[in-house]
């Protein structure tokens, strides 16, 4: 295979699975279901090949899981392993944000404040609907990650963790209660970072993230006893 033909595969598999790993945290591929890879790739338009290389990349992100004899499946959330999610999410993410407070510009801070009047405003225009669908440069707490400059860190909750954090926000936004909750809680934990507080920025973020857990966890099991 030569050097062109590799990036092209590499750059197609890429793709597929950015856009496999949205329907699946946004519920369009049902959670437990088989993947078809006849099916994806008729769906797709694509051969076999970069499909497999797509859903390999899905099983690193925590979306799918393969077995022997049974394929690959979406996973199912439970509530067990939300817990367990969070835990670590809490951990890394409250170094990210004391990082973030010694390494973050000037000029991130002023659009990170600005990205939070955004906020605010969809609130005010959609009477206190979460925002769950914002990504990339919209994600308030992947804008922290990236500022807090440690590469090993921002690996392990980009590429092994968020995905699956996405999907459990995405799967019960309709039970939880009180965004402007988050945004003040946002608001706060920005105005340490931008005061040079690393500590106090690492503690409001592992208290907004264990908030957050408890939250999910009361609504996964509204979730679970309904009809």
């Amino acid at each position: 295979m030569s050097n062109l033909v590799s990036v092209k595969f590499s750059t197609l598999s890429e793709d597929i699975a950015q856009q496999l790993s949205r329907a699946i945290v946004q519920g369009h591929i049902p959670q437990g279901s088989k993947i078809s890879e006849a099916e994806l790739a008729k769906q797709y338009g694509v051969s076999r090949g970069p499909l497999r290389e797509a859903i390999v990349k899905l099983e690193g992100l925590g979306l799918v899981t393969r077995t022997a004899n049974v394929g690959a499946r979406v996973i199912e959330l439970n509530i067990d392993d939300m817990l367990e999610t969070f835990a670590m999410r809490e951990a890394l993410e409250g170094m990210a944000a004391r990082l973030a407070s010694e390494k973050m510009p000037e000029e991130e801070v002023t659009r990170l404040y600005h990205l939070l009047d955004e906020h605010q405003a969809y609130l005010d225009a959609n009477h206190d609907e979460h925002y769950v669908q914002q990504g990339g440069n919209d994600d308030f707490h992947l804008r922290i990650i990236h500022a807090s400059g440690n590469t090993k860190l921002i690996r392990l909750l980009t590429e092994e963790l968020y995905a699956v954090i996405r999907m459990y926000r995405h799967h019960t936004a309709d039970q939880r209660r009180d965004p402007r909750q988050a945004l003040r809680e946002h608001r706060a934990i920005l105005d340490a970072i931008a005061n040079h507080e690393g500590d106090l920025a690492e503690l409001l973020m592992r208290r907004h993230i264990s908030r957050a857990s408890q939250l999910l966890k009361q609504a996964m099991e509204q979730c679970l006893v309904k009809p």
